[in-house]
């Protein structure tokens, strides 16, 4: 993939990725950023994480298995593990 469209893909991702956040933490201020974590939303709890991860799964079609999902650390994290399945 050309830097050029890795880049747009990256922006299309952090994108639709807001939206997600947005909507599941009912909150239309959030602005994600890559080094956003759990500890940054007070809202963002073990039954929103999964409410999150579902949602997520569901906006970009693909699934996260556990160990995944135990390695996201941060907003960059996911958009990274999002961009690794979405290319395949």
């Amino acid at each position: 993939m050309a830097f050029g469209a890795e880049c747009k893909m990256t922006a299309e991702i952090y994108e639709r990725l807001n939206k997600v956040f947005i909507e599941t933490f009912g909150d239309e201020t959030i602005k994600i950023t890559p080094e956003m974590t759990a500890d940054d939303l007070d809202e963002w709890d073990s039954v929103t994480h999964i409410s999150l991860v579902l949602a997520v799964e569901e906006e970009f079609g693909q699934r996260l298995n556990a160990a995944e999902i135990g390695n996201l650390e941060n907003v960059a994290a996911m958009v990274a593990l999002l961009q690794k399945k979405m290319a395949r």
